[in-house]
């Protein structure tokens, strides 16, 4: 027993809308073969399967979640932002959505070129006009981590590219994306397979764009196991983090669930993997 009050009993009250992993959590099966993998079903606040789930790994792009998350918490959809030369990203490889400094847009338009192309370079708009900087907008995502219970999250940056003390979990990832999932706009968002916008330069000429979303299962490269239909979700790869994918879906009675894998060999074994676990919803 602990006294009403007491540490435990926050930490209680705080997990009584969780999925916990417990010791009898199914976590063997030779089809996943990523490092790590979980299905939540957040109806009934289990676990259906955990692989690693605590392993402290590379999030790569995933990491845009808990950015979104923050700029939605703390900025306005609306919010004028001038793109400035922090958003300029030179890392060979590195997705972008093609913005350039003296671009003007809204955080709403920013958010979307986060998310669909995974645009390392809005990732670094967001946080210099949330934060004034990458490493103020890096300390608000690990205040927020811990403020939900993302205790094997640390975040260096807001887009995901590789740094050592730049890791999370899969465990983790589902609180991050959970918490995200509340807000409307972010569910719009990553639930969204094609956005066209027009923004302006700074010589006041407009831009016409067109962004879209990189998860399989929107775009319809990949089809979702028989009964399932996905939310919406976050890809990310580097060659640390190898091939990752967060994401939401719902099934016929519109129970939903959020899945992830972590550090699967190659986009096409992310897939494998990720539907192997949705599987495990339906069977």
């Amino acid at each position: 027993m602990y006294a009403a009050g007491s540490t435990a009993d926050k930490s209680a009250t705080f997990a009584q809308d969780l999925c916990i992993v417990t010791e009898d959590t199914p976590g063997q099966d030779d089809k996943v073969t990523a490092e790590a993998a979980a299905v939540f079903d957040l109806t009934d606040k289990t676990v259906l399967f955990a692989k690693n789930p605590f392993e402290r790994l590379y999030p790569a792009s995933i990491t845009k979640t808990m950015t979104a998350l923050v700029a939605l918490k703390y900025g306005n959809l609306s919010d004028e932002i001038t793109v400035t030369k922090d958003a300029v990203i030179t890392e060979s490889g590195a997705s972008l959505c093609g913005i350039k400094p003296g671009d003007k847009l809204t955080l709403e338009q920013l958010l979307y070129g986060l998310m669909l192309p995974s645009g390392n370079d809005a990732g670094a708009a967001i946080a210099v006009h949330i934060a004034g900087g990458v490493e103020p907008f890096a300390r608000m995502m690990n205040d927020e981590a811990l403020r939900i219970g993302a205790t094997g999250t640390h975040f260096m940056n807001p887009h995901g590219l590789n740094n050592e003390n730049h890791y999370t979990t899969a465990y983790d990832l589902y609180l991050i994306f959970n918490e995200a999932m509340k807000y409307p706009e972010f569910r719009k968002i990553v639930g969204t397979e094609k956005y066209s916008t027009t923004y302006h330069n700074e010589a006041g000429k407009p831009i016409s764009v067109t962004w879209k979303d990189t998860n399989w299962y929107l775009t319809g490269e990949r089809k979702m196991p028989e009964g399932l239909t996905a939310l919406g979700g976050k890809t990310g790869t580097t060659q640390a983090a190898g091939s990752c994918l967060i994401m939401g879906s719902s099934d016929s009675s519109k129970r939903e669930y959020i899945t992830v894998v972590l550090k699967a060999p190659n986009h096409v074994g992310l897939y494998d993997n990720m539907t192997n676990i949705l599987s495990k919803i339906v069977e």
